[in-house]
């Protein structure tokens, strides 16, 4: 049974993660810190810092500014994190990878387990089909309350294949101001926002009389907080250092 304290509890996703851990015969959470108070099956902290309660592992949906506090209370209390913040600064991040030299820190740009098996599956087909000549391009849609684009789903996707390739691809969100052919060197990423169409992204391999579509639509938060509470599982337990959702689909093979 993996004990589990829920990071930012009462937001959507701190909601959404509780509701299946409750139909987890292997996963319970202990404990819930939020700076606003609410009522579940579990003691709530607003006070990060007052929580006593024992525990394998944190999963955090909370906010940038809440982290710096989340990674002293995990060192001291010698637990590992799955970090689901999105939006930390360039010193914060540099800041979670010095404490990943003292507890176990788990971060995913998304935490689906279809999104970071695509991920795996894209870095094979690019070294298939860029060499081969094949035009890729990222196409991402997403409802229109949406702020930043592109997702940042959509940058690490691109970022798998560019890895895979030793980053010889230059990233193109805009052609409107180049009236140029394509690039081979090229990789498009083109967002979409309208109305409430669920989080969509389609990789294109386009070549010769042939094009190799892979696409993923998440139809609700339940696909992020099951990648949040396999990792949690998996997490419990390990060494110190930096792990991402590829560790845990390594795990499941």
């Amino acid at each position: 049974m993996t004990k589990i304290i829920m990071h930012g509890c009462n937001g959507r996703m701190g909601k959404v993660i509780a509701e299946m851990v409750e139909k987890d015969q292997n996963a319970e959470i202990v404990a819930g810190i939020d700076i606003a108070e609410g009522k579940a099956s579990f003691p709530i902290f607003t006070d990060i810092n007052e929580c006593d309660v024992k525990a394998d592992v944190i999963i955090d949906f909370s906010s940038a500014k809440a982290v710096d506090g989340l990674l002293k209370f995990a060192e001291k209390r010698g637990l590992p994190v799955v970090l689901c913040t999105t939006g930390l600064s360039a010193e914060q991040l540099d800041t979670v990878r010095e404490y990943s030299k003292k507890i176990a820190i788990l971060k995913s740009a998304n935490m689906s387990l279809g999104i970071n098996t695509i991920m795996k599956l894209l870095k094979d087909a690019a070294n298939v089909f860029v060499p081969a000549g094949y035009d890729v391009e990222i196409v991402e849609q997403h409802h229109n309350q949406k702020l930043d684009a592109p997702s940042g789903t959509a940058i690490a996707l691109a970022d798998s294949i560019n890895d895979a390739r030793n980053g010889e691809f230059t990233y193109v969100y805009d052609r409107s101001q180049v009236r140029q052919k394509r690039g081979q060197k090229e990789l498009g990423i083109s967002a979409v926002r309208a109305g409430n169409i669920p989080g969509t992204h389609e990789v294109f391999f386009a070549g010769p009389d042939e094009l190799i579509e892979i696409k993923h639509i998440a139809y609700s938060r339940s696909i992020f907080a099951n990648g949040a509470i396999n990792a949690a599982k998996y997490l419990a337990g390990k060494k110190p250092g930096m792990y991402d959702m590829s560790d845990v689909i390594a795990n499941m093979l």
